[in-house]
């Protein structure tokens, strides 16, 4: 997994007043956390574009003010309206300890029942992956070229390389949602071979009634 350096500066204050004059500023609060204890810091905003806007997970490289650190981004908090980061929790990493994170999924290959005019829903978009640090994935890929009709790709269809997948083993990843059209085509279908059956039985009657009535006659 790649790494980006984010350059951090300690805070001398503390507080919702701090903060915001920090965002101001084009700055985002942070805290580190995971390690002897927390450090509290703030990093320009420009130095996330590469962390936050991107489909694949990245670890972190932290310089405070010459303290270096590993780190994985663990929580970001943004503003409702602006979209604006407004704080930043770092998790500290340590080499042979564990960590959980959320990988993005990579959907590839094409699935039959999009080209059968299926529509793809995406259920996950992220899975938690637990796993030691120097074998977390960037990214977990997901083939969808086994994606038919009447089919979902669930969790515990998706190798574990190295990893663990938290998510519920029976959730669905992935799922090829069937167009009103068809579902239309075939219910109608469905009820003119339906319609036909009761017709041949009615028949069937009528003939069984009419060779009666001629036994019934013959022995008269």
């Amino acid at each position: 997994m790649k790494t980006i350096e984010i350059i951090g500066y300690k805070r001398a204050n503390l507080g919702k007043t701090e903060a915001k004059r920090l965002r101001e500023e084009g700055n985002v609060p942070c805290v580190l956390y995971g390690g002897d204890e927390q450090i509290h810091f703030y990093a320009p905003m420009i130095l996330f574009r590469d962390l936050v806007y991107t489909d694949r997970a990245h670890f972190v490289h932290l310089n405070v003010e010459g303290e270096e650190f590993q780190a994985i981004l663990q929580d970001i908090q943004f503003h409702p309206v602006s979209e604006v980061i407004l704080h930043a929790d770092f998790l500290q990493l340590f080499e042979g300890k564990s960590v959980k994170m959320n990988i993005p999924v990579h959907f590839e290959g094409t699935s039959p029942g999009v080209t059968k005019g299926g529509t793809l829903i995406k259920k996950r978009r992220y899975l938690s992956i637990k796993s030691l640090p120097k074998n977390m994935p960037e990214y977990v890929t997901v083939d969808l070229s086994v994606l038919d009709f009447g089919r979902s790709i669930k969790v515990d269809e998706i190798a574990e390389d190295n990893f663990e997948i938290l998510d519920p083993k029976i959730a669905s990843v992935a799922v090829v949602e069937v167009p009103r059209a068809l579902r239309g085509k075939s219910e109608d279908e469905e009820e003119e071979e339906l319609e036909e059956g009761m017709e041949g039985e009615e028949g069937g009657e009528e003939a069984d009634a009419e060779g009666g009535e001629g036994e019934e006659s013959a022995e008269s």
